[in-house]
């Protein structure tokens, strides 16, 4: 059947517009009089070729904040009874991202013509995840979706308190990082060519450290084009290599063996997997379908890979305890209060503890990762300095030599 782009109004004048299938626009147009609605206008859909748009990725995105507060406003009005439809509506009125608000409109008139929520909302994977829809796929079955949407919410909220403690860890080394690369190339460009002048104005050997910096002067003014080609093509070869099965994997085993981040890009992934394996399970998604869909949401193809040893197990009437054991990720006392939880039918229950242990785990290393880094960034910084003072200085010790004989 065709597609008709549409504009309605209720029995209040607000209007609302969408996209809806039908079999002729009279055929759309008495959908919407029997449901109280006022056809304003109904256009057929020609099918066309889609612009791409390069810019496109970058102004039409949604927030995971304004993912959040959406959730939020949708379980308060689901909570009080209010229907979808009307909720959607009432929602997009307070949305400022036009972007967002067009698709809270194409959902809604994809409710209208007959789809359920969640189907609506598998029309942009782009915003919703895997794990929202399938949340609210469960919610609607079970008919606890005020519920489901508080349990997301709380998902979401837990992923974006994380990300905001990362981001606070790693400005401070990010930063200095940052000074290394830019006053680096800076004091090679514009110090070393005045002392090289003067070098070269006496017959003298220049030291290691000196011809280094001149070579690499040399190279940066002679060379630069090729260089930033060469820098270009690296980041490009990089991002294709990554984007096979087997570079993501070996790029997620190295950043789980970086020294101290390591260690918490594992436990925010692990405290990652058990918050959704509890809140899954708990909106009545089977165990495997629940561990089949955070596998790929993990972010982490080493700990995916493990997550599919777990499925197998389960499989295999093994449980959840036993194929952790044996993946050699999760710590002893994690293994045991799962253990307990599938003995006593509290798995979600104790999922949840294992997920607050491991966001104190990472919550401790947070706070003291710039202390456990500083030694790295001193070093560094003492590298450059070292390597500069070396480079200047040691001729002018060879100059005066010269000079007193």
């Amino acid at each position: 059947m065709p597609n008709f782009r549409y504009k309605i109004r209720d029995k209040h004048g607000r209007a609302s517009i969408g996209t809806i299938e039908g079999e002729s626009r009279e055929a759309v147009a008495s959908h919407f009089k029997q449901m109280g609605y006022v056809p304003i206008l109904i256009d057929e859909q020609k099918p066309g070729i889609a612009v791409f748009n390069p810019l496109q990725r970058f102004f039409n995105k949604v927030t995971l904040e304004e993912l959040i507060v959406f959730t939020r406003q949708l379980m308060t009005l689901q909570r009080a009874g209010v229907a979808i439809l009307a909720s959607l509506s009432s929602i997009s009125e307070q949305i400022n991202n036009p972007y967002f608000k067009r698709i809270i409109q194409e959902m809604s008139g994809d409710i209208e013509s007959g789809k359920s929520f969640s189907d609506a909302l598998s029309k942009f994977p782009s915003v919703f995840s895997d794990i929202y829809i399938n949340m609210i796929r469960a919610g609607e079955a079970a008919g606890i979706m005020d519920d489901v949407l508080d349990r997301l919410a709380t998902l979401m909220e837990h992923e974006e308190e994380m990300r905001m403690r990362i981001n606070q860890a790693i400005r401070y080394p990010l930063l200095v990082v940052l000074v290394i690369y830019i006053a680096f190339p800076i004091l090679i460009m514009f110090v070393i060519p005045k002392f090289s002048a003067l070098f070269a104005r006496f017959n003298t050997e220049l030291p290691l450290p000196t011809k280094i910096l001149m070579a690499v002067h040399f190279g940066l003014s002679h060379y630069w084009p090729f260089i930033i080609a060469g820098i270009i093509a690296l980041a490009f070869g990089f991002r294709r290599f990554i984007d096979t099965k087997y570079g993501r994997y070996a790029w997620d085993n190295v950043k789980l063996k970086i020294p101290v981040l390591g260690q918490v890009f594992l436990k925010i992934s692990l405290s990652r997997f058990s918050r959704m394996t509890a809140l899954l399970t708990a909106s009545g998604i089977p165990i495997i379908n629940t561990l089949e869909i955070i596998r790929d949401s993990l972010g982490n193809r080493v700990i995916g890979d493990s997550v599919d040893n777990i499925i197998h197990g389960i499989g295999e009437g093994k449980g959840i305890a036993e194929p952790m054991k044996l993946s050699g990720l999760f710590p002893g006392i994690v293994i045991q209060m799962v253990k307990i939880g599938e003995e006593t039918g509290k798995i979600n229950e104790l999922l949840l503890k294992v997920s607050d242990y491991y966001d104190a785990q990472v919550d401790y290393t947070v706070k003291n990762l710039t202390v456990l880094i500083e030694p790295v960034l001193i070093f560094a910084l003492g590298m450059m300095v070292l390597t500069m003072a070396l480079a200047i200085f040691m001729p002018m010790w060879n100059l005066i030599s010269v000079f007193r004989y």
